[in-house]
């Protein structure tokens, strides 16, 4: 039997506040996949997201669908 999560991704607003828009930091977003995958969890799929955020900035964000044997 599997067991799924869906996690959304996306770094802080404060880039999203300085510099108009806030793009996904290669370096943390392996992080955070390594963190999940020392917990036995495989990514499936994952799909880019671009969103809005107080109405003027935006802000890259990803929703990680993940599995593992439960």
């Amino acid at each position: 039997m599997k067991e799924y999560q869906v996690v959304v991704y996306q770094e802080g607003m404060l880039g999203s506040l300085f510099f108009g828009s806030s793009k996904v930091d290669p370096e943390n977003f392996s992080d955070f996949l390594n963190k999940h995958a020392r917990k036995g969890w495989r990514v499936v799929t994952m799909e880019k997201d671009i969103r809005r955020m107080l109405l003027l900035w935006t802000r890259e964000a990803y929703m990680v669908i993940m599995e593992r044997d439960a």
